[in-house]
This record gives C-alpha cells, structure tokens and sequence, in this order.
C-alpha cells in the first residue's frame, strides 16, 4: 500500500464522482478501488439522507444477504461500540473495532451475535462517508478471524478516501433524470411487527416497496428497516425525534419514508406504522441543489431563480451587484450542468418528480434542510 497508489485511487474515484452514474453504478465501482489500496473479504457500503444520517440503500460484497433488518436495529435501537452515528461526529469519521473496544471485540454485541458467528468475520472497519460536514453515506470492511486486523495507516488511508466516496454519492443522486410518472394512487401503509414482519399493509404497499428495492412480504429494503428501528429508539425514548427520509427510487423518482412506533394496550413499544408517499417540492428541491455542492450564497441565488426572480431582483433582496449576481449564477451552472435559467428550473424540478404545484422558493441549508429562519 504505497502511497503513489492511495493518490492514484483517490485519484480515480474523484474521476468516477464526475462520471454520471446513479448510486448503484458509482458503488459497483467505488468499493473495488477501496479494496485496491485496503484489502478486505467483505465489504458494504452505502446512502444515506444528510438530513437524519439514516441508511436508504446498500451494496454487498462477501456477505449474506439474511439478517439485514436485526443488523440496523444494531445501529439505531441498541447501545454498542462504534455506531456510524457516533463515528459521524469524529474529527476523522473512521472506526477500527480491534482499537475502539481495546482489543476485545467481543464488547460489541454487533460482533459477538451478527459479525462473528453469521458472516464469519473476525475484523471490522468503518467510516462514514461525509464531505463538506455533511453524511452521504457509510461504508464498512471485513475481513476473515485468521487474516491481519486493519491496520492504523489503514485506517488513515480509509479516512482519506471517505470524503471523495461522499463526494461520488452526493452527485450520483443527481446524476440522471426521472424515467417514469407516478402512477400509484395515494400513500402506501405498511405495519410492521415486533419479529420485523410485515403484518398488514394498504393496496399501494408492495408497488411501493418495490420501488424502494424490497419485497413486502420478504426482505424489506434498507429504508423501511432503517426507519423501523429509528421509530423503535424513539418509542423508547433513546431518541427525541419520529424518523423521515428520503429516498431516490431506481426510477429516479423521490418517496418519502417516515414511521412511528404503535403502543399497545400495556404500553409495549412492538409494531412500527410505516408511510411511504411521494416526495414533494419541499422535500426534493433542498436535497438536490445541497447535491450541486453549492456555496452558501450560491444557494440564496439559484433559491431566488427558482422562484422566479430576474437578475436585478436578486441584486436588491441580495444586496449584491448585478455582475455579482451573474458569476453566482455562472458558477452554479456549471456545478449543475447547465447552460441557462430555465435548464436550471428543468434540472432541479422536472428531472427529479412531476411537480403538482410550483411552490414557493424556500431558503435551504448545506445539508438538504428547509430552512425555517425568519
């Protein structure tokens, strides 16, 4: 592992993150230059919605596609040791199990119940995938009991590449347009068990899920178990907020997923109510100009353009000359492709959904967030 080669992955995977490949594409591509430079036996990486942090979609390598929904409920409804939401708020978002539980991986129920005795591995390496302090995605790397544990520089060289793999996931959400209209009527409801089974679900349900990459009535997609788990940690009051995201469908369309936990008559927290709807301008429009990778005053421009707003009118809300105003627009058309205002209004909104009503421009923050600032 030299480091002409680590700069010629980093290299290359900047290269694939210019490429336009949807999500699925840039992973099939990304993780093997990953293993390139930080050989594993198993590998999984994947989204997530900058919003919440909560995972919409993963790819494989080496591992078994079974117990994927008591994997997330790791993640979100137990105490354990290195849980990409803790790795998110380090300096370095990178976790090696062997070091973080002192050389006693047994620490982590994670390990000791999924990793070691399921998919036989005996080592864990994990980052979460953030580029301008903002989580596209998480990754995770394996390898066999009998094979080195991961290294320190192997760490460092993983935390080096987290930020080029997020930049990769953030355009390749915004990397092709919709290819169908929606035509399931109204959301889909699906409730889900205390055994993560699917025990009722609404007409629209089994379209929908398929649409997130699942089977309704077998494996359920990341999503839902995501939101599942989260909406559990929040019945039981580990976390403060009922879980939301959003999810680009293999058709380029946007639903939006969101859950809450069902009591019982004794206050058990079991079934989970999940709703998957259409995505609408408010929830859309933030994610995709936070995937342009827009600066902060970039973002106050094209917000005023797709409300309709000329060029002097931007200068005077703005405060800003109009020749100013003009270098933010062209920069922000080559940060999405275009060539002009209305391409700009057309990449943003008809790209992405069929929009039902033209809504009013909303300021948004780097994250993807609506602002709510007076």
């Amino acid at each position: 592992m030299g480091t002409l080669r680590v700069e010629q992955v980093r290299a290359r995977l900047a290269g694939l993150a210019a490429a336009g490949l949807d999500v699925r594409e840039y992973l099939s591509s990304a993780i093997p230059l990953v293993g390139a430079v930080i050989p594993y036996d198993g590998a999984c990486f994947g989204t997530a919605d900058p919003d919440t942090e909560l995972l919409t979609h993963h790819q494989k390598v080496g591992l078994p596609d079974d117990r994927d929904f008591q994997f997330v409920q790791y993640e979100y409804e137990t105490d354990d040791v290195n849980k990409f939401t803790d790795i998110a708020r380090r300096d370095t978002p990178v976790g090696l199990l062997s070091h973080d539980t002192g050389g006693d991986p047994q620490r982590s129920r994670r390990y000791r119940e999924i990793i070691n005795p399921h998919y036989s591995y005996g080592h864990e390496l994990r980052t979460v995938c953030r580029y301008d302090n903002t989580t596209w995605g998480m990754g995770t790397l394996y390898r066999a009991p009998q094979s080195p544990g991961f290294s320190m520089a192997e760490t460092d060289v993983l935390g080096r590449l987290a930020p080029l793999i997020a930049l990769g996931l953030r355009s390749a959400l915004v990397a092709s347009a919709a290819d169908t209209v929606n035509t399931t009527s109204g959301p889909a409801v699906v409730i889900v068990d205390g055994d993560n089974q699917v025990s009722q679900a609404s007409v629209a349900a089994a379209e929908r899920v398929a649409e997130l990459g699942g089977d309704l009535w077998g494996e359920l997609p990341t999503t839902v178990s995501a939101v599942v788990s989260a909406a559990r940690a929040y019945g039981s009051g580990r976390s403060s907020v009922l879980p939301r995201t959003r999810h680009r469908t293999r058709s380029g369309r946007w639903l939006i997923v969101h859950a809450s936990p069902l009591a019982a008559r004794d206050g058990q927290i079991g079934q989970v109510v999940v709703t998957i709807e259409e995505a609408g301008p408010p929830d859309v429009v933030p994610l995709v100009i936070a995937a342009f990778g827009l600066t902060g005053r970039e973002r106050d421009v094209v917000t005023h353009v797709l409300q309709g707003a000329g060029t002097a009118e931007i200068a005077s809300s703005l405060h800003l000359s109009p020749h100013t105003v003009q270098d933010h627009l062209k920069n922000i058309f080559d940060k999405a492709g275009v060539r002009s205002r209305r391409a700009l209004i057309a990449r943003v909104f008809f790209d992405h959904y069929q929009p039902r009503n033209s809504g009013n421009g909303v300021p948004v923050t780097a994250t993807g967030r609506l602002s709510t600032a007076g």
